[in-house]
């Protein structure tokens, strides 16, 4: 006797959470490899220096960009309060912005503080900036697609799928309106009402 409830499904395990555990680990094997063919190389020593230049130059560069990107915030905050003050739309933050770059820069420096010569090497490639634009230019290439292929439309609308097809449960668009509302905003010295009834 069968209770009708539909069979469950146990969802598909994604590519990234079974790929990615392995790439970690063939990557973590392959700095320890090639950390000691330059060890056997050139010395401890020198892969000793090799490791702290990189962790010192990567807390520079994470330094300095971090600097710019708090620059580039207050910036883009004291031109918005500017607008509103002069009664005007804040623009949005123009194509000079989206060129900077400024998290793969972060990026590049996390990997040259990483200890390994793989990650150096990738670290420092990043902080040359014809890749860094190209990186860019290729992630938000990926991010489009990706979002494009999740649900056609806005954003808002890729979130509002995502919601609805939750396997928890169903999800009905609406708006609750309380009627003991008080209505209008209040005045200022006016007591306000009590969270608990």
């Amino acid at each position: 006797m069968t209770t009708g409830a539909p069979p469950t499904r146990t969802p598909r395990r994604s590519r990234a959470r079974t790929f990615v555990p392995l790439a970690l680990a063939v990557w973590l094997v392959l700095e320890i490899w090639l950390l000691t063919v330059v060890a056997d190389a050139a010395g401890g020593f020198t892969v000793f220096l090799l490791l702290v230049a990189g962790a010192l130059l990567g807390a520079t560069v994470v330094k300095r960009a971090g600097r710019r990107a708090f620059a580039n915030l207050t910036g883009t905050f004291q031109r918005a309060q500017e607008a509103v003050r002069r009664g005007e739309e804040p623009q949005a933050p123009g194509r000079a912005a989206a060129e900077d770059r400024n998290g793969f820069l972060m990026l590049g420096g996390l990997l040259l503080m990483l200890p390994g010569l793989i990650s150096d090497a990738l670290g420092l490639l990043l902080l040359v900036p014809p890749v860094r634009a190209a990186v860019g230019r290729w992630a938000e290439r990926a991010v489009e697609r990706r979002m494009g292929a999740a649900a056609p439309g806005s954003l808002q609308d890729a979130f509002q799928q995502a919601r609805i097809h939750r396997p928890d449960g169903k999800v009905v668009p609406g708006e609750v309106i309380r009627e003991d509302a008080p209505q209008g905003p209040a005045r200022p010295g006016e007591p306000r009402p009590p969270l608990l009834p």
